[in-house]
C-alpha cells in the first residue's frame, strides 16, 4: 500500500511542478572549442541553459545561413525544471565571415554572434 501511495504522490508532483514553473528565457553562450583563429579547423558551440518551457530551437549560422551537419545533445533538465541543450558543428572561420547562434524560445528569436580570439 505504501508503494502505491508513494507512486501516486510522485506522479502528482510531476504533473504539478512544471505547471508552477514560470516562463524563463534561456541563457546563451557561444564559443569555440579551441581559441578562434582564421583558417584553422575548430568547433563552434552554442550552449543554452536555464530555460522553461522546453520548446526551443537552436540554429548555428554562417553569414546568416544555417550551417549543415550541426549536431545537438538531448534535452536535459535540472531539478528546478529548467532545461539545457547544446548544439555544435565543425568550422574553419575566415576573416570577414560571421558565425552566430540563433535561439528561438517562446516565439522570440535572438541571435548571438561568435567572436574570434584574433
Amino acid at each position: 500500500m505504501k508503494g502505491v501511495v508513494c507512486a501516486l504522490l510522485v506522479g502528482l508532483l510531476c504533473l504539478w511542478a512544471p505547471s508552477h514553473t514560470k516562463d524563463t528565457p534561456p541563457k546563451v553562450q557561444v564559443y569555440s572549442r579551441l581559441p578562434g583563429e582564421w583558417e584553422k579547423p575548430n568547433t563552434i558551440i552554442c550552449h543554452v541553459s536555464g530555460f522553461h518551457p522546453p520548446e526551443i530551437t537552436i540554429d548555428l549560422l554562417q553569414d546568416g545561413k544555417e550551417m549543415p551537419a550541426a549536431e545537438q545533445t538531448d534535452l536535459a533538465f535540472e531539478e528546478n525544471w529548467h532545461y539545457h541543450l547544446t548544439r555544435h558543428v565543425r568550422f574553419s572561420p575566415s576573416e570577414g565571415q560571421e558565425f552566430a547562434c540563433r535561439v528561438t524560445h517562446m516565439g522570440k528569436a535572438r541571435t548571438y554572434v561568435w567572436e574570434a580570439d584574433v
